[in-house]
């Protein structure tokens, strides 16, 4: 089930980066990725002190999990911000030659 899950998520991935470029796409699935990642690891490591005892668990997994969010959140905008800064900075190259297609029929 993963893996379908995974497979329908690659290719809505491959079609959004074919429709709407490459930034937004990668920018919207790292600021998913980065927290889901974090909150994942930290509940790996923690995991056996919280969830020793269920209640304790079951109370601490959605404050951790938004406070983890929370504090990501700076690493993603300077990862975003990096992105961008790349893409603007491809954008104004000075190799680049703008050039209008005019179709033989309007000539």
């Amino acid at each position: 089930m993963t893996y379908l899950a995974l497979y329908v998520a690659g290719i809505a991935f491959i079609w959004w980066v074919f429709r709407d470029g490459w930034a937004e796409p990668l920018k919207t699935i790292l600021s998913v990725l980065i927290p889901l990642a974090l909150i994942i690891l930290f509940n790996a490591r923690a995991g056996r002190l919280l969830f020793r005892n269920p209640i304790v668990g079951i109370i601490s997994v959605l404050p951790t999990a938004v406070f983890i969010f929370k504090a990501s959140q700076p690493i993603v905008v300077g990862i975003n911000s990096w992105i961008d800064k790349k893409n603007i900075d491809f954008v104004e190259m000075k190799d680049v030659v703008d050039a209008e297609v005019i179709s033989k029929e309007e000539a």
